[in-house]
């Protein structure tokens, strides 16, 4: 005895997924097909943006991997021959020296700064420090002074206590000086290594869980490049190693790691669609995927890079609140690092390990002795067989949202024009006929007619 599987309206029943989803996507092959071969009869396109926040973009970032990886390893090589030669510029919090302190309302960093150099010192580090109660403003001036012998380091001391005390215009005594020593610095770089290691724990176990462990494993490779690339830098230009650049570097690596799962989880979405039906390959599959968040990515990564931009520019450069440079530059760096490794990096060696697999290699080998392969799918035309079933015995609907096979019941007008409105606007479509009338979602064009099915009829029960 059949089993009629409706969603609401009679005379909508079930098939099998698998088979609607294959239809779907030969139809939308063809129509991409149409559009290219109308660009090359020379109509014009929108440009990328427009196409980007339409969703007809069909970038191929896993067919240049090797571009990106050449990229990122030119930068990681010379980081690691600017450390090995060079080193880090740490500050004094982690290999000790001198600090000098000043109460003053009218003295400014740079005066301050100006006086410092002028009495000997190189690369001071200055900072204005305000009592938030009473409103009293001091300047703080601290030095490395550890490469110049026992009395070199007393003058200077002194130097730099006059010449601080004459730009505050107060007595010498009024500037105190301490000794800074390095054991806090150090005391921070263990705690962050052992914040890292069980950051790297904890990240592993959740993503295998979550996802699987290859996606772990790239996610991770992601976040170590980060790191190389962000100490690499600072190596390389000399910036000051602070307290407050550790701590943006952790901050960054848990940005990065955010930016990797949502474009992975979308990887897992299409796995379980269009991936299960194998007409498309693993590669293919995280292309359409990475094009299907980048607008996300894109935002994102400037809604959180902008704000840190203008702090430390107009905070640091131009207001003289250096406080921020070290924490801001770090983070800069670490958002635009990881930004580019989140799209460029962890999707391509993921897609190169799961390449692997023998699921993966029979699906490619099939499809390239089919030699029938159209273009690349935009996330426009997956939108329009994002609600087809997946797998054997799905008895998920397509009531009101979806694609409705060709020959179906009506569903109900306003569902039914609503539905075909939003497939116009995600595909990007501007002709305002389309063929709701044969219960597709699809937004108007030249596209092909569907082909009829091979023994179904029109409504026929399974």
């Amino acid at each position: 005895m059949s089993k009629d599987t409706t969603t609401g309206d009679e005379g909508l029943s079930e098939e099998d997924p698998s088979e609607e989803l294959a239809e779907e996507f030969d139809q939308e092959l063809e129509y991409a097909a149409e559009g290219e071969d109308a660009q090359a009869a020379g109509e014009k396109r929108p440009n990328v943006f427009l196409r980007l926040y339409r969703g007809q973009t069909s970038f191929d970032f896993i067919g240049n991997r090797r571009w990106w990886f050449a990229v990122s390893a030119i930068i990681i090589l010379v980081g690691i021959i600017s450390l090995s030669t060079r080193g880090l510029n740490e500050g004094i919090d982690f290999k000790g020296g001198r600090s000098w302190l000043v109460s003053s309302q009218t003295l400014t960093v740079a005066q301050a700064t100006t006086a410092a150099k002028a009495a000997g010192v190189t690369s001071p580090t200055v900072v204005q420090l305000t009592n938030q109660l009473n409103g009293q403003k001091q300047i703080q001036v601290t030095a490395d002074l550890e490469n110049v012998t026992a009395d070199q380091q007393q003058a200077d001391l002194y130097k730099v206590q006059a010449a601080l005390a004459s730009a505050a215009h107060v007595d010498a005594n009024a500037v105190s000086i301490n000794q800074v020593g390095a054991t806090w610095g150090s005391n921070v770089t263990k705690k962050a290594i052992q914040a890292l290691v069980i950051f790297f724990i904890l990240v592993t176990a959740y993503i295998s869980i979550r996802f699987e462990f290859k996606m772990a494993l790239a996610a991770i490779i992601a976040v170590l490049h980060d790191i190389l690339v962000v100490v690499g830098i600072y190596s390389l230009f000399q910036f000051l190693v602070t307290p407050d650049t550790v701590v943006a570097v952790l901050t960054v690596l848990g940005y990065s790691l955010y930016d990797t799962v949502v474009v992975f989880d979308r990887i897992r979405d299409n796995s379980q669609g269009l991936g299960a039906s194998g007409r498309i390959t693993y590669s293919e599959m995280v292309n359409l995927s990475m094009n299907q968040t980048l607008a996300r990515s894109i935002n994102t990564s400037l809604v959180a890079i902008v704000p840190v931009l203008s702090v430390l520019v107009i905070g640091s450069l131009i207001l003289g609140a250096t406080t921020l440079q070290s924490f801001g530059l770090a983070l800069v760096i670490g958002l635009t690092s990881g930004a580019y490794s989140s799209i460029f990096i962890a999707s391509p060696l993921l897609a190169l390990m799961k390449e692997r697999e023998p699921r993966y290699v029979t699906i490619r080998q099939r499809l390239e002795a089919r030699g029938d392969r159209g273009p690349a799918l935009t996330p426009a035309m997956a939108a329009t067989m994002g609600s087809s079933g997946t797998g054997k015995g799905s008895s998920r609907t397509r009531s009101g949202t979806g694609v409705i096979r060709p020959g179906a019941a009506k569903a109900p007008v306003a569902a039914t024009a609503a539905v075909a409105g939003a497939a116009a606007v995600a595909s990007g479509g501007t002709g305002t006929a389309s063929r709701s009338s044969q219960g597709s979602t699809r937004p108007a064009g030249n596209r092909p007619p569907p082909r009829p099915r091979k023994g179904k009829g029109k409504g026929k029960k399974r």
